[in-house]
């Protein structure tokens, strides 16, 4: 995936993140997503914000949206980039929001609950443990049974038919 380079005004910004500026300012102010190119100065100094700050702004906004509010997005935050400090192949993670959960689908096997401190899951298909059992009892039918009341060993089906009296 193509990172755009260059900085992005906060009228830019709010218009690709669909945040308002004074969401943007107070972000900012508060210390949970500062622009990291140029910050501001005092009053009606210019914020200049880089193409991560965007994407940042965007998981925030979409998180807040959800109904997370500040402290847990700024757990899930703290949490990603533990557990994924070098950012590469950040493009292909998946975040869930399940009820009041973020789980983080690092792959198709394994999921982290970001609030959870990174608790791991692990997912396993279905459809997978279904085929298993059904070749499991597919096996179990093709072995002799053992009746546990006659104390001779298991005779084939051939060799009962020869038995019978």
């Amino acid at each position: 995936m193509r990172r755009l380079e260059g900085s992005f005004s906060t009228a830019q910004t709010a218009r690709l993140t669909g945040l308002s500026p004074r969401q943007l300012d107070y972000w900012d102010r508060q210390g949970f997503v500062r622009p990291s190119l140029v910050r501001a100065s005092g009053y009606g100094s210019a914020r200049r914000y880089s193409f991560e700050d965007l994407v940042r702004l965007r998981v925030a906004a979409k998180l807040r949206a959800a109904g997370f509010g500040l402290p847990k997005i700024r757990q899930c935050v703290q949490t990603l980039r533990r557990l994924d400090p070098s950012r590469e192949g950040m493009a292909d993670v998946r975040l869930l929001v399940l009820g009041s959960r973020v789980v983080w689908a690092r792959s198709s096997r394994e999921l982290v609950d970001v609030l959870q401190e990174g608790q791991l899951m692990l997912v396993f298909p279905l459809g997978e443990e279904v085929r298993g059992v059904a070749a499991a009892v597919a096996t179990l039918e093709r072995e002799p049974r053992l009746d546990l009341f006659d104390l001779e060993a298991p005779v084939s089906p051939r060799e009962r038919g020869r038995r019978r009296p």
